[in-house]
């Protein structure tokens, strides 16, 4: 399984609660490759939890960290990371992702305000009608999640384990699909006048 990805990174991506913590840690174990949650790399790098971020900083402030500790992280190989929801949002980090193969967790908004609805930590949440949002940020959203390498949708019956043998059975044929060379032309030089 190590030289399955050849040492290009993971990036799993989709929407909070999808399980991207959970599932990334698992395949780190799978591909012997370190483990990184972007969302703890900002909170380590500005001293703050996101809440603060948002709270003090706001959104775009917490948009443009983000990029800037993806942008680090690409540079790097054998790597699993665990991206933030909104992450698809900015063009610029789709470059930082298409250094590695970037996998979507799809998960529906029922089920994720299902795992989310006792988590008071997602300043996106913090809304009267909690579900109402998650639903509308996926449909902001999915046209972009929809753009991965591989897409696994998950249902509430699905474990980690399970969900990581999807994403393994998917990824050869993700790797598969490299552009194909440019045909070769045999020219005669005095064709060329």
């Amino acid at each position: 399984m190590n030289d399955l990805l050849r040492g290009i990174n993971l990036y799993l991506i989709g929407m909070m609660g999808a399980g991207k913590t959970t599932v990334g840690k698992l395949l780190a174990k799978e591909f012997n490759y370190r483990f990184i949650d972007t969302d703890e790399v900002i909170t380590q790098v500005a001293g703050q939890s996101i809440n603060q971020i948002f709270a003090e900083q706001g959104e775009e402030a917490f948009r443009t960290l983000e990029s800037q500790v993806l942008s680090g992280l690409c540079a790097h190989q054998r790597l699993v990371v665990a991206t933030g929801g909104g992450i698809i949002l900015q063009r610029a980090n789709w470059g930082y992702l298409r250094h590695g193969l970037i996998v979507w967790l799809d998960v529906s908004p029922e089920d994720l305000y299902q795992r989310l609805k006792e988590d008071t930590t997602r300043p996106l949440l913090q809304h009267d009608n909690p579900l109402g949002r998650l639903q509308e940020l996926l449909e902001q959203r999915s046209s972009l999640y929809a753009e991965a390498d591989v897409k696994v949708t998950i249902t509430p019956h699905d474990t980690p384990e399970q969900v990581v043998d999807h994403i393994l059975e998917k990824i050869p044929t993700a790797l598969k699909t490299e552009s194909p060379k440019p045909p070769q032309y045999n020219l005669n030089p005095n064709d060329l006048s």
